[in-house]
């Protein structure tokens, strides 16, 4: 019976904007009862542009708001996005050239740290290098 109410119901379509109220406030979404009295839902992902951890965040039960669909599927879902109908802020790059150039002279400086710290501890106290891999005998020790 209640699929005859949502099939008496104006149907909405695909790209048609609609308003509604937050029902249910789930971990994964919002599910909105639209004005038409059909039931909605909006993704996490389609509440926003920015990053939203938690649906809290953006929606409350019983706040009014305005979507676009933006599915329906064969059972007669219906998809909603709230972040398709807000303007998207496109920020130019940033140049940081400098901030580069800063951080390629201090890493250039540490390594050269770094590498005149290990020279030092592979030399030997009398200021001569060790031999890697040597057991001091010439290579002959344990030989009959």
């Amino acid at each position: 019976m209640a699929e005859k109410a949502a099939a008496a119901a104006p149907a909405v379509s695909v790209g048609e904007t609609v308003s509604g109220t937050v029902e249910h406030v789930a971990p994964y979404g919002a599910f909105v009862r639209l004005e038409s009295g059909q039931k909605a839902m909006v993704h996490i992902s389609e509440l926003s542009h920015n990053y939203v951890k938690k649906v809290e965040d953006v929606l409350e039960q019983g706040k009014n708001i305005t979507a676009k669909v933006i599915k329906i599927d064969d059972k007669g879902r219906i998809d909603l996005s709230i972040k398709a109908l807000q303007i998207r802020e496109v920020r130019p790059p940033v140049h940081r050239e400098e901030d580069f150039e800063k951080k390629l002279t201090n890493f250039l400086k540490f390594s050269d740290e770094k590498i005149a710290d290990l020279n030092s501890k592979c030399k030997d106290p009398r200021g001569t290098k060790r031999r890697a891999g040597g057991s001091g005998s010439g290579g002959t020790a344990g030989k009959k």
